[in-house]
């Protein structure tokens, strides 16, 4: 049986397209820094996106208990979603923040915060596809 160039071209590129994809990292989500904005703690999260691919948005909802033990959830997000969005190029950096224009101030000092845990995420790549690689979050 002979082999074409052709075949052995295609073959050549999909064993380095499933290498690439595989040796891809996750998109890193680390505690940022907490600041104060009109008297309330906004925080923060770092993104290191150690993926192979462009993500266009990303958003970590994080559920805070306060000092007194109520428990508020905050939308960490890369861009406006229906705004410009601000790429995370593959080995870049980002931080998302809480847009206090589109979302409930906690209305407390950062001192106040006593726990963080993540309830969800949203994570797009261009054209509003689900991001492929995994999103690892440490609030």
């Amino acid at each position: 049986m002979m082999v074409r160039p052709c075949h052995l071209l295609f073959a050549l590129g999909m064993t380095f397209a499933v290498r690439t994809v595989l040796a891809a990292g996750p998109i890193e989500v680390t505690r940022g820094q907490d600041a104060m904005v009109f008297g309330n703690c906004v925080p923060s999260l770092v993104v290191e996106n150690r993926s192979s691919q462009v993500v266009d948005f990303l958003q970590v909802d994080v559920a805070v208990t306060l000092e007194n033990g109520q428990e508020r959830t905050v939308e960490l997000k890369s861009a406006y979603r229906e705004g410009v969005l601000y790429p995370i190029q593959p080995g870049g950096t980002a931080t998302l923040k809480q847009h206090l224009d589109t979302s409930k101030a906690l209305g407390v000092a950062c001192g106040d915060l006593r726990s963080r845990r993540v309830v969800g995420t949203v994570c797009e790549a261009a054209g509003g596809v689900s991001c492929v690689p995994a999103v690892s979050v440490q609030p």
